[in-house]
């Protein structure tokens, strides 16, 4: 017991860690959104000083001399003063590089480039160079569309961390000639950020341990000391008398939720008061009652013929079946039996609904079937006096599907009648299984003074007769796709020779293996007759 107490953490452990985290991913946060916000509100600055600069000596430039200085390449004194124009803006304003190029397609064509002697990367009038990052693009969309601002922000280790902007420099007739190019370093951004972050993240991680610190210390007393209390008394009710329960308190006066949920905790404790007085009475009545459903379930089955083979001492057919109710008793039955020595009868039948109302009704549809059957009546006025019987005082409103058919087992000839049931297969020794196609009357107890039509087939040997319920047909997937008849049809073509006692659990097995673990809806149950021809 101490050890599994050790393993339970404390509430206001738990707490107290959760609002330190939360504390730190909002320091984590707001530092990161502050820091971008900088740095975005930095490049923004210095590519518009950038940009200022480089539109300055663009207006400043006479145009018309730079066709005239790419050709000749020769320096004279406008040249030189241009020169020292944008050397002492370079050098006032802090600039990186400060140059005027004129973009080809493929290079740069330096015209200035202003530096002193010993700087290096300064290049003379006339040096060819190529583009670097995303450069060509944006200068030349500059020199070829004058006026835009044009800015690009670069950082790599040959140059830097760069705001670039570019200026086209127009002639007098207004056409571009050439680029004023400013590059400002910004390399002291990252510095900057850094203290400027550290700084941050100290006054944000003040801030939120004052108010974790507050804010715990609040919880601990509104929230974490009612709920101990809570606690203590869930852990000791179970500890008390019966009797103690009738008049638990846990004494709880916040004013609010937790107040409300103590009250609750001790109108439970009186409830498990009342419970537990009334268990033992609750729990033999279940067991009463299952022990009933048990009986209910054992009386049914030994209702239905289940010892195999059923008449070991005739050898002119073979039958089997099986029943799956969907609950411990179920509304489907079979039944066969010999009316003399020369007829035999099979039935099939589906009561509507299910437990014990549609086994009740299952009981009486059975016995009245049999006897009417036994009395010497056709199919058809077994089915008619049936009915006609269960329909009286059917206050349930319960009706009954069925299929019965009598073999005249010296000739063959076999007499049918259908109330409303699903069409059984038939097998010829020589062919497959096929749905044997005939008009069904209306249901059993469906509407008083109904007339039943039979009718008639010849078997031989080696012909076969499958019966089932609706729970074969319509027994469904996960995804509430029907199992269906021609799947029914197709299982028992694959298995038409094999055994009766094998084909039905074969049957089942595929329906098992159809459903995919669906639960069961309805009653399964499945009958077969083969005609062997022995004597």
């Amino acid at each position: 017991m101490k050890q599994k107490q050790r393993k339970k953490g404390k509430l206001q452990t738990k707490f107290l860690l959760g609002l330190l985290a939360l504390a730190v991913v909002l320091s984590l946060a707001l530092g990161t959104v502050i820091t971008q916000k900088y740095r975005s509100s930095m490049e923004r600055y210095y590519a518009k000083v950038a940009f200022d600069e480089a539109k300055i000596a663009a207006d400043t430039i006479d145009g018309d001399t730079i066709p005239r200085y790419a050709q000749t390449l020769t320096k004279d004194n406008y040249y030189n003063e241009i020169n020292k124009y944008l050397l002492r803006i370079k050098s006032t304003v802090g600039l990186k590089y400060f140059y005027v190029v004129i973009p080809y397609e493929d290079q740069m064509y330096y015209i200035w480039d202003a530096g002193t002697d010993n700087e290096g990367g300064i290049c003379e009038i006339g040096t060819r160079e190529d583009y670097y990052g995303g450069g060509r693009e944006i200068m030349r969309g500059a020199f070829l569309n004058p006026g835009e601002e044009t800015i690009l922000i670069t950082n790599n280790e040959e140059y830097g961390y760069l705001a670039s902007a570019y200026v086209a420099i127009l002639d007098s007739a207004g056409n571009a000639v050439g680029l004023s190019c400013v590059d400002v370093s910004m390399d002291m951004i990252n510095e900057q950020i850094s203290g400027f972050i550290a700084a941050i993240v100290l006054i944000i991680v003040g801030v939120m341990l004052l108010f974790v610190v507050g804010y715990f210390f609040m919880i601990r007393l509104t929230v974490l000391r009612p709920i101990y209390l809570l606690n203590r008394a869930a852990s000791t009710i179970t500890s008390e008398e019966v009797e103690a329960l009738s008049d638990f308190t846990v004494g709880i006066q916040t004013g609010d939720e937790l107040e409300s949920l103590s009250e609750a905790f001790e109108h439970m404790a009186r409830d498990l008061y009342h419970y537990i007085t009334n268990l033992t009475a609750v729990t033999a009545e279940k067991e009463r009652i299952g022990a009933e459903l048990n009986v209910a379930t054992h009386i049914q089955s030994s209702m239905l013929p289940c010892i195999f083979p059923a008449f070991p001492t005739r050898e002119e057919f073979d039958i089997y079946a099986t029943m799956q109710p969907a609950k411990e008793v179920g509304g489907d039955f079979y039944d066969f039996f010999l009316i003399d020595n020369d007829h035999l009868a099979v039935v099939m039948a589906d009561v509507s609904g299910k437990g014990v109302p549609a086994a009740l009704f299952m009981v009486i549809a059975k016995t009245l079937i049999k006897n009417y059957s036994q009395a010497g009546l056709t199919p058809a006025d077994v089915f008619t006096a049936a009915n006609r019987q269960l329909c009286e005082n059917n206050e349930a409103g319960l009706f009954v599907t069925a299929w019965m058919g009598v073999l005249e087992i010296s000739t063959g000839k076999f007499t049918y009648v259908n109330a409303g049931h699903n069409p059984p297969l038939i097998k010829r020794h020589d062919g497959k299984f096929e749905y044997l196609k005939c008009r069904p009357g209306f249901v059993l107890a469906g509407m008083e003074d109904i007339k039943y039509r039979q009718n008639e087939l010849e078997l031989h040997a080696g012909d076969t007769i499958y019966l089932y319920t609706d729970g074969v047909t319509e027994a469904t997937d996960t995804l509430n796709a029907l199992y269906g008849e021609e799947r029914l049809q197709k299982i028992l073509n694959q298995n038409a020779s094999v055994a009766l006692v094998d084909l039905l659990p074969i049957v089942r097995a595929d329906i098992d293996l159809f459903v995919k673990g669906a639960p069961q809806f309805d009653d399964i149950t499945m009958l077969g007759l083969r005609i062997s021809g022995g004597k």
